[in-house]
């Protein structure tokens, strides 16, 4: 009996102590985890939230980004899709960032999410977006001894835009799942993708393409059903993860089709991407790059890898079983990959 009164006694101590909060020495808090330790920073009150003063020629709008983690040599700036996406998509990267502690910032863009939307369409324009990435990197204290982009989809393309004017700020430069020509991306799209479609499917989305027909339910079903679990999440869509369906359904779908267009297969009509193409520029990019592509991925991959070697410093990071949400359908190579590209580039070890 006095044994288990013992015992009960030892456990009772050991839960208290757990329930008083830290160990102190003194007055002294004893930090266990420097990367979890916001104190003396100034977004410790919101938990690594800071709503950023953006200047446009439209007046001034706040955009919102949280952090994560502390590490002086590693932060990187993530840049969602769409246009107009959100970056609840980019979650997953909680589960792998931090263990290898790297520091990180969501950041959803302006017109998009938590971040102010005026929507004024004059503003839906590459050249203010970049612009506007410059003042996020200023207002977080990123420099080239630190700073490292990751733009997924769209936010690749805006990446490399930023790269080619600002890369003297850069550390890394990673471009996911995004080709550097949109011309070259519709003539993968119609000419590789499409035709892997079931004719009779294939048909019927070209005929509503056609008519212009985008805002038809059945053009809807026929994407999400048949395209969208073939190459941009490669699981069932009832599977999908909450990330990924909450950002879906935050999509600010005016500025996506003003920018991107409503056709899944490409870009039409009179979208501002349409013509885009930094295909002979590549090779000004001098800071370590890596390029990420899948092998069901809408982009096609051999365009990104082909990427890879004409820029300075180039790697491609390949994903044999994923789509363009390869963070998700292939994710242990993506975040093996992209975490060795990182760390390779902090310890002056990239090749």
């Amino acid at each position: 009996m006095k044994n288990l009164t013992f015992l009960l006694m030892f456990f009772y101590l050991i839960s208290f102590q757990h329930c008083t909060g830290p160990k102190t020495s003194g007055d002294k808090e004893v930090i266990n985890n420097d990367y979890l330790d916001y104190s003396g920073r100034d977004d410790l009150l919101t938990g690594g939230v800071k709503m950023i003063p953006i200047n446009t020629p439209k007046g001034e709008f706040r955009v919102w980004t949280k952090r994560v983690g502390n590490n002086p040599n590693i932060k990187v700036l993530l840049l969602h899709g769409g246009p107009g996406a959100t970056h609840e998509y980019l979650e997953c990267f909680d589960s792998y960032f931090p263990n290898a502690g790297i520091e990180y910032y969501y950041y959803d863009q302006l017109e998009s999410a938590y971040s102010d939307q005026p929507s004024d369409s004059s503003l839906w324009n590459l050249d203010r977006f970049v612009d506007e990435v410059e003042q996020v990197r200023k207002a977080l204290g990123l420099d080239n001894t630190n700073f490292y982009i990751l733009g997924h989809s769209w936010g690749g393309l805006l990446a490399v835009e930023y790269a080619l004017k600002y890369q003297d700020n850069l550390k890394g430069l990673i471009i996911s799942n995004m080709v550097s020509s949109i011309p070259d991306y519709i003539k993968y799209a119609n000419d590789v993708l499409g035709p892997k479609l079931d004719p009779e499917v294939l048909a019927e989305i070209k005929e509503l393409e056609a008519n212009l027909d985008f805002i038809n339910p059945r053009y809807s079903e026929l994407i999400y059903t048949h395209y969208y679990p073939e190459h941009v999440l490669r699981m069932p869509l009832e599977e999908w993860p909450d990330p990924v369906n909450r950002a879906f359904a935050n999509i600010n779908g005016e500025m996506y089709v003003a920018m991107q267009g409503p056709s899944e297969f490409g870009v039409v009509g009179d979208a501002k991407l349409k013509d885009w193409d930094r295909k002979t520029d590549l090779l000004n990019i001098k800071v370590p790059t890596l390029t990420i592509g899948a092998a069901h991925d809408t982009m096609d991959p051999k365009h990104m890898e082909w990427m890879a070697s004409e820029v300075q410093q180039g790697r491609y990071l390949h994903c044999p079983d994923g789509s363009h949400f390869a963070m998700y359908d292939d994710q242990q190579t993506y975040f093996q990959g992209l975490i060795q590209f990182i760390l390779e580039v902090d310890g002056g070890n990239f090749k």
